[in-house]
């Protein structure tokens, strides 16, 4: 831990600096074009702004890393930041509730990461009122008339490109004709989230390959839950050469192999980056990872509302690049972009007084 520690605070976020990201236009668009540009981000902004900020949750380090972005860049920005946590993707009243709370406080802009994609079909705009949105992280159906309208501009990736990632990782090392080899499929909650676009994902990357998926098992990302599937595992006595899964149940992987002396006889591999999983990659415990550098698309998500609010050019429809990792690939910018330093704690406001103009 204390390497990780000084690896991450060495390496410290720094988004004053110009990031190669992608941009999508027509923005939410099905038939966009999508190129790469350099992205420079806002230093300071022009007055000491009211931007709130809502999370499905703060129970994993990918969600922490996020807020660790957001808090970073409002420090740096000069503006006022609110964060309001769900408390888990079932909590879909809460976060409605927490959306309105939002517009009490007298936000200027919200930012928002969604419990599910649908649900703020048709209603969006009584919750929020006039309020500009800017969706972050999870999708959002901007095929809704009342979203289109409410949403301004979004960050993030297609979960589909996450696990195609893995499956093409695989693909290679396994290609057809190469032998079968048996993997366990655990991507995480069966209905929230972007399970079901990373489990496309994987399954089109890994057709024609010699990858043979014998079970698939779902369940919450919670270290209990995902603990208890691995188990299974071991209980049925099923050939596996590879866990492949979220995270949190690559992380738990590693325990529950060493505890049943399998560490060299079955591999892991993880469908997103976590700060377990990238102890796993230093440790040659995990052989893969993508990163959609949650830090990073972060304080782009608070760029956009800064710039939108001060009517300054605005990219509206944006992703990071996919970065994949592995043992021997382990850039120090992207997982500065990517993770929270161990020490940082969830952050629930940031404070400016008026910047004087």
């Amino acid at each position: 831990m204390r390497i990780f520690s000084f690896f991450l605070l060495f390496f410290s976020f720094q988004p004053a600096f110009a990031a190669e990201i992608i941009t999508h236009k027509p923005p939410f668009s099905n038939e966009r074009q999508s190129k790469v540009i350099k992205y420079q981000p806002l230093k300071k902004a022009a007055k000491a702004w009211k931007i709130c900020a809502v999370y499905p949750h703060l129970k994993d380090s990918y969600w922490i890393s996020i807020n660790y972005g957001m808090v970073e860049h409002a420090k740096q920005l000069g503006i006022n930041l609110k964060v309001l946590e769900a408390g888990g993707y079932p909590n879909l009243d809460k976060q409605q509730t927490q959306i309105q709370d939002c517009q009490q406080w007298g936000a200027d802009a919200i930012i928002l990461g969604t419990v599910d994609s649908v649900a703020y079909n048709g209603i969006l705009s009584q919750l929020t009122g006039n309020i500009p949105v800017f969706a972050t992280i999870n999708d959002i159906d901007m095929k809704d008339k009342d979203i289109r309208e409410s949403v301004y501009a979004r960050v993030g990736v297609d979960w589909y490109d996450m696990g195609r990632a893995a499956g093409e990782f695989l693909a290679k090392r396994h290609p057809k004709g190469s032998g079968k080899v048996d993997i366990a499929w655990l991507p995480g909650p069966s209905q929230r989230g972007g399970t079901k676009p990373v489990t496309q994902g994987f399954l089109d990357a890994t057709k024609n390959s010699d990858i043979n998926i014998i079970t698939t098992l779902w369940a919450d990302n919670s270290k209990e839950l995902q603990r208890n599937l691995i188990q299974q595992l071991f209980a049925d006595r099923q050939h596996l050469n590879y866990i492949v899964g979220g995270a949190v149940a690559a992380e738990v992987a590693i325990s529950e192999l060493r505890a049943n002396h399998k560490l060299k006889e079955i591999k892991v591999v993880s469908t997103y980056l976590s700060h377990g999983v990238y102890r796993g990659l230093r440790r040659g415990r995990i052989l893969f990872a993508p990163t959609d550098k949650m830090a990073q698309q972060a304080m782009l998500s608070l760029d956009q509302a800064v710039r939108f609010l001060e009517k300054k050019p605005m990219e509206r429809d944006i992703s990071p690049k996919i970065e994949w990792l592995t043992p021997k690939h382990l850039p120090a910018s992207v997982i500065a972009d990517s993770l929270s330093p161990a020490e940082f704690r969830p952050a629930f406001s940031v404070y400016n007084h008026e910047v004087q103009r």
